[in-house]
């Protein structure tokens, strides 16, 4: 049996009553499972989460080419978490994901192109797993044994439709900015100067709430923050910045 029959035979198998959640970015990850639910010819509802920073060029794709997904709007953006949580989001402390990213789903199970190959963490998740913050959210990661070749010999096999911003060479299309892209957010506020603008914008708001409730701050203006943020210090270095 080969990968796809196998990935096929997991939703098959786990596929409750109600239909799954599938969770959908945009990236080549998810236009994957995507295919592959309906080729299971499994219910599901598809979702996307819109987080306020994705690049502007993938939401045009996701509207354009999947109008039956489910957009969700954010309820707060990134400009507004950062001077409520009163730091930047750092590669331990990212609180951006589980606001934008990792809502919805609750009391279903949520079909995910999380692969092992992408990181050392995600290798230890298992195909089937809960969800530690909410019990009632069951994961099925039904390509998690796939490569980056794999992915992308399907869709070329398929000819499914994908963001084009990956034949400009970008290898993620996750937010903007993110600190997990480490010297990567260079390429990305070079393509998109005006996210640069708005977390300096946001930046600034941090440093005046930090001021204003007497909180130790090294800065005076949000682009000293975004010029310490982007020299993508140790994780650990940075959250003692913010004791």
């Amino acid at each position: 049996m080969n990968k796809i029959e196998c990935s096929i035979m997991r939703l098959r198998e786990f596929e409750p009553p109600e239909g799954y959640y599938l969770a959908f970015s945009g990236g080549k990850d998810s236009v994957v499972i995507l295919r592959l639910a309906q080729m299971a010819g499994v219910k599901f509802d598809a979702h996307y989460n819109n987080t306020s920073v994705d690049p502007p060029e993938l939401v045009h794709f996701i509207r354009e080419q999947h109008p039956g997904v489910i957009e969700e709007p954010y309820k707060k953006s990134m400009w507004d978490l950062i001077p409520e949580k009163r730091m930047p989001p750092t590669r331990l402390v990212r609180y951006c994901c589980e606001a934008l990213k990792e809502k919805g789903g609750t009391q279903r199970i949520v079909v995910t192109g999380i692969r092992a190959a992408e990181s050392a963490k995600r290798s230890k998740r298992k195909m089937v797993e809960v969800c530690y913050k909410d019990t009632s959210k069951r994961y099925l990661h039904c390509i998690h044994d796939w490569t980056h070749n794999d992915i992308w010999d399907f869709i070329r096999s398929e000819n499914i439709p994908y963001c084009n911003l990956y034949n400009e060479g970008f290898e993620r299309l996750g937010c903007i900015g993110c600190p997990m892209a480490g010297k990567k957010r260079i390429k990305e506020f070079a393509r998109w100067p005006t996210y640069k603008t708005a977390y300096i914008r946001a930046f600034q708001k941090m440093v005046d709430v930090r001021k204003k409730r007497g909180m130790n701050c090294q800065w005076n203006t949000g682009e000293q923050v975004f010029r310490w943020w982007m020299e993508d210090f140790e994780s650990e270095h940075q959250i003692m910045m913010f004791d």
